[in-house]
């Protein structure tokens, strides 16, 4: 059964109201294998909410059926009221940020012109960034410590700068909601807290995020609530404090681990 329950105001955030995203039943099958079974939550404005849960237990389909781009096979999604499945590329885009879990380019492309693409719902064209468009590249930039590689061929990269490159462009098109999928992958320490600060302070603004996350500490850290799936279920919904537990972590991860307060210790397999 499921449980109920700094960066300066100058970066990155909302530039509209923001939107609440609600999903009901919401199953996503692919051929015969069911995939997400009849999953239910809610993303709401000032809320940054984490999706743990092992590798295989359905968190990006669970995102790709929320947000329209996999059609569910019953249940729904809606974004303020309108179904997530019927919404055009653009308008989809206008309403939230998605930063997908692979993140191929299909050349290279200097780093600003890939963060610009964010802004493409907004009907601004490459390479003829102006007003409030370059404002928010430039935004994205600065938050995501890319002004020194903006000139750079996005092929020179890390996989690390590559990684924060994506963060970027998905934070320059400034949509009311974010749904980021594994956000922090490929990271280092730094980085991770600079990603996590950013998508915290958007939601403290007034946006609302969803994010995947491997990380139980991290997202101890910096999430008001957890969704926590298995097996393509959510198997608990509720605040950190409430849902975050050994009996949990044994339960969803099979390890060991301690939960003392703020203090989470993953120990080892069961």
């Amino acid at each position: 059964m499921t449980e109920q329950s700094s960066m300066t105001a100058s970066q990155t955030g909302p530039s509209t109201g923001v939107i609440g995203l609600e999903a009901r039943n919401l199953t996503v099958a692919a051929g015969e294998a069911t995939l997400i079974e009849a999953a239910s939550f809610s993303l709401q404005a000032g809320e940054l909410v984490a999706l743990l849960g092992p590798n295989g237990a359905g968190k990006t389909s669970l995102l790709r059926g929320a947000i329209g781009l996999t059609p569910p096979a019953e249940g729904w999604a809606r974004i303020d009221g309108e179904d997530t499945v019927g919404m055009t590329p653009r308008r989809r885009a206008r309403r939230l940020a998605y930063l997908p879990q692979n993140r191929p380019l299909a050349w290279p492309n200097p780093v600003r012109d890939v963060v610009a693409l964010g802004r493409f719902s907004h009907g601004a064209a490459l390479g003829r960034l102006r007003g409030a468009d370059r404002r928010a590249v430039e935004r994205a930039l600065a938050a995501c410590d890319l002004d020194r590689l903006a000139r750079r061929s996005t092929a020179t990269l890390s996989g690390g700068e590559l990684a924060r490159v994506h963060c970027a462009r998905a934070f320059a098109a400034e949509a009311p909601l974010l749904i980021a999928d594994e956000p922090t992958a490929e990271l280092d320490p730094y980085h991770q807290f600079r990603v996590m600060e950013l998508i915290r302070s958007f939601v403290d603004r007034g946006g609302g995020a969803l994010v995947v996350l491997h990380d139980v500490v991290l997202a101890r850290r910096y999430a008001d609530r957890f969704l926590w799936m298995k097996g393509g279920r959510i198997v608990a919904d509720g605040t950190p404090a409430a849902t975050l537990s050994a009996a949990r972590l044994a339960e969803v991860y099979g390890v060991r681990g301690r939960v003392e307060g703020a203090r989470v210790e993953i120990e080892g397999p069961l």
